[in-house]
């Protein structure tokens, strides 16, 4: 399928991260696996990983550098589709680099980034939607993006693709018998008929869309900016969130000076929580510099969390605040509410509507719970987050997807339009191969290239 230099090479490299752990793995992979693994291994007796069965552990010894288990698979059934020895080590930098410098001067050679799964690739292990799964679930940052990835990486999506494809290349090959034989000639039946089928793959990859969006929470999660003016309990509800201890919390308004952005989970969804500094007119450059980074964060804002104090009236400061925040996506949490109210929730509820409007306290346990279910609701309102289904969150794959869609699109519009069939063919090619550049039967060398390098070393 590909031409790649370098394909008959050995490759090896440590497949674990860097650090001290108990266990440290390093990877070999291609046709001499087996032979540089036996040129440094040495077990008890005269065994040799050449006389031993596939996918079986041994104890050994590398050289004088460490005791070590050793797992062979032999081709086909390992990663890569080829023979692979992978050698357990103790997980100390030093020992696994010793250990990998003695492979590869045995004669293999340091893979490169994503390289071997790149291999499980060209030798037709996976297809290239499966690949990528290999990288999100590495990176996964939910259970529930976790979950999607295992999806996909089990070849759901690429089963769904490959069933449009199919139909699509008979509707291709059908057209195109009309058209080099147009002797037999097509009715307005037949051609009601081909317009029905490519309507239906249109729905098809219009519903994969429609899942992208809920796809890219689920793998990049979404950015929460709390804004509202000094000491209205910003940090505070940002720590009760974060379940932690991380912003500075007094009674000193204008604490918090700077932007503080932390990662955590609300029911499954990744969330980025930023906490700025408090809207107020600035006392020196350093707050002057705060507040513009705090508006900057607020335009950029996947849902902004407009904090009030339940405790005090509603300022002139709070109606201009709520006056800017009018276009934006907001959540206004009226804080405190375990002091007297002197608030007048009414205002905030007659701008955003009540279903934009809660009233939480940063100290109350099933407060900030319900605070985190209105903020779920708010972002998935519409979304389907069932992660048994097909999600796509990858952007390669959504480009690809939103051009196979033009392209049936326009062939619906053409057979509307009774357009010569040539068009309508070329639409439905062109389709076809949108729909091959994501599983990887069509694509740029380059592009390849590119994907893979994002990947570890030892992947």
């Amino acid at each position: 399928m590909y031409q790649y230099k370098g394909l008959e090479d050995t490759i090896a490299a440590i497949a674990t991260p860097a650090g001290q752990g108990g266990i440290g793995i390093i990877r070999i992979s291609g046709k001499e696996a087996i032979a540089i693994a036996d040129t440094v291994l040495c077990f008890r007796g005269s065994k040799t990983l050449l006389n031993c069965k596939s996918h079986t552990v041994h104890h050994g010894w590398v050289n004088s550098l460490d005791e070590v288990l050793v797992t062979l698979m032999r081709a086909p059934k390992s990663y890569t589709a080829e023979d692979v020895v992978e050698i357990n080590c103790h997980g100390g930098m030093t020992v696994l680099r010793a250990v990998l410098q003695a492979i590869l001067n045995a004669g293999a050679r340091l893979a490169l980034p994503g390289e071997f799964t790149k291999r499980a690739f060209l030798n037709g292990r996976m297809d290239l939607a499966q690949a990528e799964a290999v990288i999100d679930i590495i990176h996964a940052k939910t259970e529930n993006f976790l979950r999607q990835s295992q999806h996909q990486l089990k070849g759901e999506l690429s089963i769904q693709l490959n069933q449009s494809r199919d139909e699509l290349i008979k509707l291709y090959t059908m057209v195109e018998a009309l058209i080099n034989f147009p002797e037999d000639g097509i009715d307005a039946q037949g051609r009601e008929q081909i317009l029905n089928r490519i309507s239906t793959q249109e729905m098809v990859v219009a519903k994969l869309l429609e899942s992208s969006e809920s796809g890219r929470i689920l793998k990049e999660g979404i950015r929460i900016v709390l804004c509202g003016k000094p000491n209205v309990g910003k940090s505070s509800l940002l720590n009760a969130l974060l379940k932690e201890q991380r912003a500075i919390v007094t009674d000193i308004a204008g604490t918090t000076r700077d932007v503080l952005e932390e990662s955590a989970q609300i029911r499954g969804i990744p969330i980025s929580l930023v906490d700025t500094a408090g809207l107020l007119e600035p006392r020196d450059l350093i707050e002057e510099e705060a507040v513009k980074r705090s508006h900057l964060y607020i335009k950029s804002a996947d849902l902004v969390l407009l904090v009030l104090d339940h405790s005090r009236p509603l300022e002139e400061k709070d109606l201009l605040l709520l006056e800017q925040l009018k276009a934006a996506r907001v959540l206004v949490a009226i804080n405190k509410m375990d002091l007297e109210e002197k608030l007048d929730s009414a205002v905030p509820k007659k701008i955003f509507g009540s279903q934009h409007v809660i009233k939480v306290s940063a100290l109350e346990v099933p407060s900030i719970q319900e605070l985190e279910i209105k903020i779920v609701d708010l972002i998935c309102k519409d979304k389907n987050l069932d992660t048994d289904g097909i999600l796509i969150s990858n952007v390669r794959h959504i480009k690809a997807l939103e051009a196979a869609g033009e392209n049936l699109s326009n062939a619906v519009r053409l057979m509307n339009e009774n357009t010569s069939l040539e068009f309508i063919s070329e639409e439905i090619k062109a389709a076809v191969n949108q729909l091959d550049a994501i599983t990887g039967r069509n694509i740029d060398e380059d592009l390849l290239d590119r994907i893979f390098s994002e990947f570890c070393i030892g992947k």
